[in-house]
């Protein structure tokens, strides 16, 4: 395959950006990433004219694909050409509210941001003053964003900051503890109960090869929060309007969370986050409570118009049936070749999301550890160029979810059942 237009970019872009790119995992594949060109239903075509199967799908937030449905195009190109924004309220920020309230039971009421970093950063700053305590708990692995109350690393006794630029101190308020693990969760609890805000976790661990929860998890972190008087919150960033359709994944567990963070598919494709739960706690936020939360684009029109859109066509139309069913038909394929050629890898995801993780021993990973420990750099250094070398776009490493969209069909996933029949 010939890129000498990615190459030629990426060049140009490491003069004038950090790494050449703007974001950290996109310089993730070496020696360069592909710059991308268009998208095209369910495929991505570079700066050189090679067009890819796109299971990426912009790290998630392309539930519909890449050409969005007329209706869903008309709304936004209508926003878009009324104006860019006003610095007041619109209306179409009211409809999309209304929505997300009628269909994620746990959420009363909303506050829409301009990310996923943006609306957990919210969220725990929102549980400490509602709380009037200090303490995080989160899971080890899990993402919650670019923010500093959980770029921590190490266990609840010796937290440490994953990133430079953050004090220990802040660090120290944060606990981390293995997913899945209720004795360490007890542990943290009766060491630190009076000074938890909250437990922050995903359903589901996205951003670390898909790790599942253990049959009663959530239940106990519910009920364990509960007893402590500590708010629950659910990074939907990932998850949400993606695993348990319109109800996220919490109504797949039946789970019902404290605060809600979300980002990516509620905002369209467009930059967006959310912060929902119920109504006396996101009274909280200002100017209705005393948490300041404010930002100059939240709840951007245009967005709003995308996500709105995006919401109401999937409830209308066959989304979920289509991506879900394809997931599935991925899950299996990749289940039959995995036993054939790799019985040690391990095939994880639901619903539209997927991964082959490169396990060693044949057990789905219980925690970030697990995945860890898995062949990451054989993931990275050699499988995802064969891959890309058959025309498949997968997430730029092993951690990354992989994602099915409306604009995928049938062909796309024997194409690419294929591809990973020679790949591994």
């Amino acid at each position: 395959m010939n890129d000498d237009n990615s190459r030629e970019l990426y060049d140009r872009a490491l003069s004038v950006m950090p790494g050449g790119v703007n974001s950290a995992v996109r310089a993730a594949i070496e020696p360069y990433p592909f710059f991308v060109r268009k998208g095209d239903a369910g495929h991505v075509i570079d700066a050189d004219g090679t067009r890819y199967v796109d299971w990426v799908m912009g790290l998630g937030p392309l539930l519909l694909g890449h050409d969005l449905p007329e209706p869903v195009q008309a709304r936004i190109q209508q926003k878009a050409s009324e104006g860019p924004m006003y610095g007041t309220p619109t209306e179409i920020e009211v409809d999309l509210a209304e929505f997300v309230v009628r269909h994620v039971p746990s959420v009363e009421k909303i506050r829409f941001v301009n990310s996923g970093t943006e609306a957990t950063t919210s969220a725990v700053r929102l549980a400490r003053g509602y709380t009037g305590r200090n303490k995080i708990v989160v899971n080890q692995g899990g993402y919650h964003g670019a923010q500093e109350s959980t770029l921590v690393e190490g266990d609840a006794e010796n937290p440490r900051p994953s990133s430079a630029g953050i004090p220990q101190s802040f660090s120290e308020h944060t606990l981390p503890v293995p997913f899945n693990d209720e004795e360490a969760v007890r542990e943290v609890f009766a060491e630190h109960g009076d000074d938890i805000a909250a437990v922050l976790t995903e359903p589901i661990l996205g951003n670390y090869g898909i790790v599942h929860p253990e049959e009663g998890y959530h239940e106990f972190l519910r009920d364990i929060t509960e007893e402590h008087d500590s708010l629950l919150i659910f990074d939907e960033v990932i998850t949400g309007f993606r695993v348990g359709g319109l109800g996220c994944a919490q109504s797949e567990f039946g789970i019902t969370p404290d605060i809600t963070t979300f980002g990516k598919i509620v905002g369209g494709g467009f930059p967006v986050g959310a912060i929902g739960g119920r109504a006396e706690i996101i009274e909280n936020f200002t100017p209705s409570g005393d948490v300041f939360q404010a930002g100059t684009f939240s709840g951007h029109p245009v967005t709003m118009a995308a996500g709105l859109e995006t919401l109401k066509f999937a409830a209308e139309n066959d989304v979920y049936e289509h991506v879900n069913g394809l997931g599935d038909r991925l899950r299996e394929g990749l289940e039959e070749i995995v036993a054939d050629q790799a019985p040690e890898y391990t095939v994880a995801g639901t619903d539209s999301m997927f991964k082959v993780i490169f396990t060693r021993d044949g057990e789905a990973p219980t925690n970030a550890a697990d995945v860890k420990n898995a062949e990451t750099d054989r993931w990275r250094r050699v499988f995802w160029g064969q891959m890309k070398a058959q025309g498949v776009f997968l997430s730029q490493n092993q951690f990354e979810c992989q994602f099915v969209s409306y604009g995928h069909t049938e062909e796309d996933v024997d194409r690419t059942l294929e591809a990973y029949k020679h790949a591994l």
